[in-house]
């Protein structure tokens, strides 16, 4: 298939219609197909594009999501292998502009390259189209990903550590309050503090279950996602 009728093809496909055709071929374009012209630029405009949309979607859909825990699925939404794979949804591929060494070695399919590319071809619509035919192109094909995004819980002592810093500057202490039963199935009990916080106090059958449980409290109690 020729450039124009790959065009044509991924055109219909994303049901935009560009007015600049030279922005649409600068999107797909690879670093290896000439030394001086790629969809590079485009692609660091197109993140930041994408992540403005995906915050505001989240925002709405997760309305009881605290900061964490929408960082996180925007983290996953935007990131590199979500970008390829929606690349791939829409036949990006096959449209790509790269030098025929890329292409042999399979760069037509390597997430690195689509998932750029995706995003140069955001920017690519919003710079020829505004921001709301670029918003109009991302719900279309995240939609579905937005509403099934799964969060994967963080280490509640990590957490922990990373809303103490961000807070309250300090970094939280734990201290052993009780260590019983036989040594074969020990139990503790481990409080928290976080400067002049509250304490919260975990239990567990080791001293990491019982910090953590202490930390998970914590979080809890102020209102923080672990």
């Amino acid at each position: 298939m020729d450039r124009k009728s790959s065009l044509a093809k991924l055109a219909e496909e994303i049901g935009y219609r560009f007015q600049d055709l030279k922005l649409f071929e600068l999107a797909l374009t690879h670093s290896s197909a000439t030394p001086d012209v790629d969809n590079e630029r485009l692609e660091f405009l197109g993140d930041r594009v994408l992540g403005l949309v995906i915050a505001d979607k989240l925002i709405v859909h997760y309305p009881d999501a605290a900061e964490g825990g929408l960082a996180r699925r925007l983290n996953a939404l935007v990131r590199k292998e979500t970008c390829a794979d929606v690349a791939r949804q829409v036949g990006l591929g096959g449209a790509l502009i790269m030098d025929d060494a890329e292409a042999r070695s399979g760069g037509r399919e390597k997430n690195a390259i689509l998932g750029d590319a995706c995003e140069a071809l955001i920017a690519a619509i919003y710079l020829d189209g505004g921001f709301e035919a670029a918003a109009d192109f991302i719900t279309r094909y995240w939609r579905d990903r937005i509403d099934a995004v799964e969060v994967v819980a963080r280490d509640p002592k990590t957490a922990l550590q990373e809303w103490a810093h961000k807070t309250h500057s300090l970094t939280p202490s734990y201290e052993v309050l009780e260590r019983s039963g036989p040594d074969h199935a020990p139990h503790f009990r481990v409080a928290v503090r976080v400067g002049m916080l509250d304490l919260e106090v975990g239990e567990g059958p080791s001293k990491r279950k019982a910090e953590q449980a202490a930390a998970r409290a914590l979080l809890s109690r102020e209102g923080a996602e672990a």
